[in-house]
């Protein structure tokens, strides 16, 4: 038997009733330590809000999949993913929805990164430079596309430099 993959269409008007249980809502805010009560009106109107923001997600990650070159009516996680990915307004998602990367690719990037580290040569056989074009003469070190990484490897890099004459600067 095919399933029912109709969407439900969301309402125009409100009813008084809400489609996510008013009870596990109520639960979900009593979590909260800095809540010591809530009302049910309170309750009532996190909830229509709460079920507002998922159509908007919905409708977001609808959009992205008709944006591919072979549009789908289903919704999958990396539309989702493009979604958040894609407007500003949902970036606070992007820690809870962020973007799947194959575990080949992953564990070639550290390996690469490991190698780097070490001064080694990389996988395709090119050597690393060992001189930057740098004055100071440090290695030069290139993060792949990730902010934080550069920065955690320049960290290194300077804390493996101390003793060629920096003056520690703290207390």
């Amino acid at each position: 038997m095919p399933y029912n993959t109709t969407a439900i269409p969301p309402r125009k008007e409100p009813t008084g009733q809400t489609q996510l249980p008013l009870s596990r809502v109520k639960k979900i805010i009593a979590q909260d330590p800095d809540v010591v009560v809530c009302s049910n009106n309170a309750a009532f109107v996190i909830t229509l809000a709460t079920e507002l923001f998922i159509q908007h997600l919905a409708d977001e990650s609808h959009t992205q999949a008709k944006l591919e070159r072979k549009p789908r009516r289903n919704i999958q996680y990396k539309d989702v993913a493009n979604a958040v990915s894609r407007h500003e307004y949902l970036e606070f998602l992007e820690d809870i929805v962020p973007h799947t990367v194959p575990y080949k690719k992953v564990k070639a990037a550290a390996n690469a990164t490991q190698a780097r580290l070490r001064g080694e040569q990389a996988n395709d056989g090119k050597s690393l430079p060992a001189q930057s074009p740098f004055s100071n003469g440090n290695k030069a070190i290139v993060a792949d596309d990730d902010p934080s990484q550069q920065l955690r490897l320049e960290m290194r890099q300077a804390a493996g430099s101390s003793r060629d004459g920096d003056v520690d600067m703290t207390g």
